[in-house]
């Protein structure tokens, strides 16, 4: 793991997780739980409307803390109902966080490559539909981290559970003053969820 990654993890095991968030992730863990317990992959597709902010941060840290728990077989994914592209404070965030990303591509919808470890695959990062070929097309567990991916899409195709594990939207402070915190206080929150999810498998 990355040493500020690491530091990182260290400062988030302060975050106190609420006893409605932990009954909101509780299907969660025992979806990944009972793959675990039958030695099956763990498809984790995390889906929101634009995949361009929430989706990313919860791939992101799900995989991170899949590793730092050392859950094998965990394969996260992210998808929206549209395309977009990453909103580039997205990757700002996490860079602060102590990922190390390098932008591959360079387009209206960039590819970037974001590493959490120096020896591990990076996770690739880039806008795209939940049912894009890039991402699992069946055994997956379906994670809805906005209201309007839920809302929208009460049926996702192939998934085998899905899980309304909904966050706050950090776009509503964009441009002004406090953007930076809450981006920041937004995939914190989101890492300690995760952290919490993580922790509990045996």
């Amino acid at each position: 793991m990355l040493e500020n990654i690491s530091k990182n993890i260290e400062s988030i095991t302060k975050i106190v997780v609420s006893e409605e968030r932990k009954e909101i992730l509780n299907p969660l863990i025992d979806y990944i739980q009972n793959k675990v317990n039958t030695n099956e992959e763990i498809r984790l597709n995390f889906i929101c409307t634009h995949n361009s902010r929430r989706s990313h941060l919860t791939q992101i840290w799900a995989q991170t803390m899949a590793f730092h728990f050392g859950i094998k077989n965990v394969f996260c994914y992210s998808g929206g109902t549209e395309a977009t592209a990453m909103f580039p404070k997205v990757a700002e965030t996490l860079t602060n966080q102590g990922f190390e990303i390098q932008k591959i591509s360079d387009s209206e919808n960039p590819v970037y490559a974001i590493k959490f470890d120096e020896n591990q695959h990076p996770i690739i990062g880039f806008s795209k539909s939940y049912f894009d070929d890039f991402n699992p097309k069946s055994n997956f567990g379906a994670i809805m981290t906005c209201n309007n991916a839920d809302e929208g899409c009460p049926m996702v195709f192939g998934s085998e559970a899905r899980f309304p594990i909904k966050y706050d939207d950090p776009k509503a402070f964009d441009g002004t003053e406090v953007m930076n915190e809450k981006y920041a206080e937004r995939s914190l929150q989101i890492a300690s969820e995760l952290y919490f999810v993580f922790s509990q498998i045996k």
